[in-house]
């Protein structure tokens, strides 16, 4: 059984910071790309940022380029999503999910977290 467990989300002002983890058990680790996307209600799930399973090749939004960063540690399957200069747009829930290959789109990823909750105030 796959399981995606994502954390660090909370209540922050524009221009903070917060780092979402996202800790994988069961068949996901290193050898999965994984992704972050994030989404608003009533809107489809957004693409933020993806890694390979090397950790050598990253994509992400061009809303998110140059404030967030992505990252993994496979020997503790853990995928991390810094980011900084934080703006109220950013607001949503965001989840990881891992998949064959590095992605924009979501229906690339097979295995997503349950999300946690970013809200950044103005």
């Amino acid at each position: 059984q796959e399981l995606l467990v994502e954390s660090g989300g909370g209540l922050v002002q524009a221009g903070d910071s917060l780092r979402l983890s996202c800790v994988a058990s069961g068949r996901t680790g290193s050898s999965y790309a994984m992704g972050w996307f994030r989404q608003t209600p009533g809107k489809d799930r957004e693409f933020v940022a993806a890694i390979s399973w090397s950790g050598v090749s990253a994509l992400y939004a061009d809303s998110v380029k140059g404030r967030f960063t992505i990252s993994r540690d496979n020997r503790k399957n853990t995928v991390l999503l810094q980011m900084n200069s934080l703006k109220p747009d950013d607001t949503a829930v965001y989840y990881c999910a891992t998949g064959v290959t590095i992605s924009r789109r979501p229906v690339s990823y097979a295995y997503w977290g349950q999300g946690t909750q970013v809200t950044v105030s103005s």
